[in-house]
């Protein structure tokens, strides 16, 4: 592709993006930029949240993990459909009928203002660096790809990226995303169908041979019994009913777009059919996992040492013009609807949960626009620093260390739910803080203390454990 035609493809896909936030932004007020009015259709938001949550970096990385690990991946998201239904059954209620804006505002009610601000700091520090090192990412491969070329220089570049983000949420906030979400997980889903469709063609395969090659293929088995494995099926299920529950359920992100549906039973329905459309979504990109590497093995392609980057070598290279294009479209897509959504979960928690703004006081929308014009600039000097930094393994290691962040959030919500303990409130923070830093040197030394265990995605779990207890050695008299 050229350098022109993909500037032409980024503009009309902004265009088009920036033509919904008109739409929904009319008469937009902090109403509708928090929770929508709460008139969202559940279907419209079950849809929309696949392409939330897959990241740019899953979108890419799915597929090149096959080779690595084949199907052991799949436990982990039928652990994420049983953590969706717990969603759905425990938390939407409670979260829906308190009709809360920021889900931190419950911990604020059960424990006071310190576990409040705590839940709502961790949440914070987690979603600007993640969500910024998503963008940091995709940014940068499209700095190598054209803006290089056109002597761009990459600050400018990510100054641009997020301001077009800024433009088409800071008006309709939630509402937009619910729209922009969909619109972006259609472009995800099609780049993908097309890519197995073109590589089947090129394999010779129709529907039925395709569904047999994939099980028969070595790199399609699912189950990983070795207890010492980071890939162990049991872990991996575990730790995916946990992840979901900690980074879905307890994340103002995800949970912000479920609570704009119309009713509690809207919000449970849209959160069941999210979890079969996401299973279906993640099989589809374990199969083209599959078959791109049955694809460069029949044709004796070369393929690339970082798993990461064979979704994107064989399609820009083998698989045409116009897979081509799709591929970018669904890259970006991934990227930036997790972009812009992280960005109104930033604004909505510091808004209501630091600054107790009131969603109903309109006289109030000009500090709202000035935190989500805040959390853009903050947004941009992360992305910015990790350019700086320029080592892939610390900025990795950052990415890593900030899910440990989850672990607190989790435990204070487990504690206050399965418990009728009140806490010490100035304990709180200090337990919440030293539980992460605990895990961490659990996990780094694991294999020397453990016997050989190596911890994968579980590692959330023993994180909140830790917590738990020290919130419960911390704990005052029964409610």
């Amino acid at each position: 592709m050229t350098a022109g035609l993909i500037v032409a493809i980024l503009l009309a896909y902004f265009g088009l993006l920036i033509i919904v936030s008109f739409f929904t932004g009319r008469k937009a007020d902090s109403e509708t930029f928090f929770i929508g009015n709460r008139t969202s259709p559940w279907y419209l938001v079950a849809f929309g949240m696949i392409g939330s949550s897959l990241s740019g970096v899953t979108f890419i990385s799915i597929p090149g993990e096959v080779g690595n690990s084949a199907w052991t991946y799949l436990p982990l998201v039928l652990g994420n459909c049983v953590g969706y239904a717990v969603i759905a059954t425990l938390l939407l209620p409670l979260f829906y009928r308190l009709n809360l804006i920021s889900i931190y505002s419950w911990l604020g009610t059960r424990f006071g203002e310190s576990a409040r601000l705590t839940g709502a700091f961790f949440f914070i520090i987690s979603q600007l660096v993640g969500a910024s090192f998503r963008l940091f990412l995709v940014v940068g491969v499209l700095q190598l790809a054209l803006f290089d070329s056109l002597g761009i220089p990459f600050a400018v570049t990510v100054f641009i990226t997020i301001g077009l983000v800024w433009v088409y949420t800071f008006r309709g906030g939630i509402k937009t995303i619910v729209w922009t979400d969909t619109l972006q997980t259609v472009f995800m889903l099609v780049s993908v169908v097309l890519t197995i469709v073109i590589v089947c063609q090129g394999l010779d395969l129709n529907f039925r041979s395709m569904l047999m090659m994939v099980r028969e293929s070595e790199l399609s088995h699912v189950f990983d019994f070795d207890w010492h494995s980071s890939h162990n099926s049991v872990k991996q299920f575990l730790a995916g009913i946990a992840i979901t529950v900690a980074l879905n359920g307890l994340d103002q992100n995800m949970m912000q777009k479920n609570l704009t549906c119309k009713s509690e039973k809207a919000c449970q329905i849209n959160m069941f059919s999210f979890s079969g459309m996401f299973l279906l979504t993640n099989i589809l990109f374990l199969t083209l996992g599959v078959l791109l590497y049955d694809y460069a093995f029949r044709n004796g392609i070369e393929l690339p040492e970082k798993t990461d980057d064979i979704f994107a070598f064989l399609t820009l290279n083998y698989f045409g013009m116009t897979a081509g294009i799709f591929f970018l479209l669904g890259i970006t897509a991934a990227a930036y609807s997790s972009a812009d959504s992280s960005l109104t979960a930033l604004t909505t928690s510091f808004s209501i949960d630091f600054l107790k703004l009131n969603p109903k006081d309109n006289r109030q929308r000009g500090k709202r626009v000035w935190v989500h014009v805040g959390f853009s600039f903050l947004m941009f000097l992360v992305i910015v620093l990790f350019r700086e930094l320029n080592d892939s393994s610390v900025i990795n290691t950052l990415f890593k260390a900030v899910g440990y962040t989850y672990g607190p959030i989790l435990a204070l919500f487990a504690f206050g739910m399965l418990t009728r303990y009140k806490v010490n409130q100035r304990w709180v923070p200090f337990v919440c803080f030293l539980s992460p830093v605990l895990s961490y040197v659990i996990n780094c030394n694991s294999e020397k203390w453990l016997w050989g265990y190596h911890f994968g995605f579980e590692i959330l779990l023993l994180n909140a454990f830790i917590c738990f207890v020290g919130l419960f050695f911390v704990r005052l008299k029964k409610i």
